[in-house]
């Protein structure tokens, strides 16, 4: 998997009250939470982001609530992935479980700036800043949880599972 993006950067812990603010969660439609992705870090983003960018923050992205609303709203947006120095345990799990890829990174955290244009290359663990020619290191996500990201997440999987097993 090789992702090509812009770059959005926010700082550490954001919490899933940035990433979909509450006020937003009367609904778990993916295109109305969309709409407001970030608001509460910065108002203008989901005006701002275009469909392939990547966010890169700090440490502990997506503390707070266990709400799954959050990566679906990224994933919505149409970013394709996020990187950080740190994810929060039950984010990182939501953001998988939904077919969000997500790359721990700390060197990448700290070297990649806003507006650069990187690529990540998810089977060998390499993000690429081509906007400043460097190369940084990231754990490879594991087959599995790719199979998961291709499929759309947890459910999708399990669809298909299901389906060749009665085939």
């Amino acid at each position: 998997m090789i992702l090509n993006g812009k770059t959005w950067k926010f700082g550490n812990d954001v919490d899933t009250d940035a990433i979909i603010p509450a006020r937003y969660l009367n609904t778990s439609d993916p295109n109305e939470l969309a709409k407001h992705v970030m608001e509460d870090a910065d108002a203008e983003f989901p005006q701002k982001v275009k469909k392939g960018d990547i966010i890169v923050a700090g440490k502990n992205f997506g503390c707070g609530s266990s709400r799954e609303h959050a990566p679906i709203a990224i994933k919505a947006a149409g970013i394709q992935g996020v990187i950080a120095k740190s994810f929060a345990r039950i984010f990182y799990r939501n953001a998988f479980n939904i077919g969000l890829p997500i790359f721990e990174s700390a060197e990448a955290s700290e070297k990649i700036h806003e507006g650069d244009i990187i690529e990540i290359d998810a089977d060998n663990g390499i993000i690429k800043n081509i906007t400043k020619n460097e190369q940084y290191s990231v754990k490879p996500i594991p087959p599995f949880m790719q199979e998961l990201i291709a499929a759309g997440g947890l459910i999708e999987w399990t669809k298909r599972r299901l389906k060749e097993r009665a085939s």
